[in-house]
């Protein structure tokens, strides 16, 4: 007889039996858990966790398969997994607030939120600006701008062919996915507002929502429930264990603190309503017909109405305005999508970048037909339903 172990996770049972899993008693909206074991099945993927959201509130969150196929070691609802760049939507939500309570102007440049020039600081990796030294355009840039992908940088400045940070255009000119961008943010949070970023999102967004298993840094007590990761090839990649905290991307998380988080968010916990508001508004039409690279222009028709939000890119779907954030590594597959109407998300983390082919699918069968712009986020990596 095959052992049964049952775990608690806030309201949700989990059982784990054979095939490790969790799941709320009932399928919602017409998929159980068979259905997303038999995509996972068909594309290899070794682990898969997955919530759903409903009128602003957590109705399911499940997990299945591996957080460690070689030790056969089962992926939970309280497996601590990599956020990857749903990291900058949490961020985002952290700089919402202090912009909710009038502690940041979103449309201040930097001369008047930091107290010296932007080139002059140079503080080690990711925090070194003094290539801008020559280029006035860093004078333009503003919360907003730098928050809609709009600053003009390449994605990382290590992807230019001198590792120099450098304007490709004019700040606010058009959208091209930057985590430097998300670096000066940091910068602005730190030097300007003179707040430590790992403890204001500790506090306003981890502790404040009960993510008692999410942090901006590596913590020891991870080690005892931690997803490793897989590449296209099967290719078991070690977790990392990021020690400094940074806006684009050192956030550890599980699927339980993730559903949590963005239930909050799409209900707009912790914001102004002007705020929120701004966050999911078109703020600037995306013209590119693929997200990646970053500053070419893929051959091909744009989406229609799709534009930068505040830390999400937002999309018309037919059931009105939806709104998204990926996230990805060569190991790390994660989405999160979010419907105004009726205030409804999936969000889909895993731990094997084999499982974004399967996401479109799943999306389908969490929140029914809908308008996703999958070949922008992911090119023909992946087939729509």
């Amino acid at each position: 007889m095959k052992a049964l172990c049952v775990a608690v996770v806030s309201i949700f049972l989990v059982s784990c039996a054979g095939a490790p899993r969790a799941t709320s008693p009932a399928p919602v909206r017409g998929f159980a858990d068979r259905d997303i074991e038999a995509l996972m099945a068909r594309g290899k993927v070794v682990g898969l966790a997955l919530a759903v959201i409903d009128d602003g509130q957590v109705t399911r969150v499940s997990a299945y398969g591996k957080r460690n196929l070689e030790r056969d070691l089962p992926l939970l609802p309280d497996t601590v997994m990599y956020g990857a760049s749903l990291t900058k939507t949490a961020f985002a939500y952290m700089l919402l607030q202090l912009a909710s309570e009038g502690r940041l102007d979103l449309d201040a440049p930097l001369t008047k939120l930091l107290p010296k020039p932007l080139p002059d600081y140079r503080l080690g990796e990711r925090r070194d600006f003094s290539d801008l030294a020559g280029d006035a355009r860093w004078r333009q840039l503003t919360p907003r701008i730098l928050l809609t992908h709009a600053g003009g940088f390449a994605n990382f400045r290590w992807l230019e062919p001198d590792e120099k940070l450098r304007f490709h255009f004019t700040p606010g000119e058009r959208y091209a996915y930057s985590a430097e961008g998300m670096y000066i943010l940091q910068l602005i949070v730190e030097q300007g507002q003179g707040l430590d970023a790992g403890r204001e999102m500790q506090v306003r967004v981890f502790d404040r929502l009960g993510m008692r298993n999410t942090s901006m840094q590596w913590r020891p007590d991870f080690a005892a429930n931690l997803a490793d990761g897989y590449t296209l090839e099967g290719r078991m990649e070690p977790h990392d264990q990021r020690s400094a905290v940074t806006a684009a991307g050192s956030m550890d998380t599980t699927i339980a603190d993730q559903a949590r988080m963005w239930a909050a968010i799409v209900r707009g916990d912790g914001l102004s309503p002007e705020v929120r508001a701004e966050m999911v508004r078109p703020q600037l039409p995306i013209l590119g017909a693929g997200q990646f690279p970053t500053l070419v222009s893929r051959v091909g028709a744009p989406v229609p109405h799709l534009a930068a939000g505040l830390g999400v890119v937002t999309f018309q779907d037919r059931s009105g305005t939806g709104w998204f954030k990926g996230g990805h590594n060569d190991s790390t597959g994660n989405m999160a999508i979010c419907l105004e109407a009726g205030r409804r998300c999936v969000v889909m983390l895993s731990n094997d970048v084999r499982a974004e082919r399967l996401f479109p699918e799943i999306a389908r069968l969490a929140l029914g037909a809908n308008d996703m712009p999958w070949r922008w986020e992911y090119g023909w990596y992946v087939d729509t339903p």
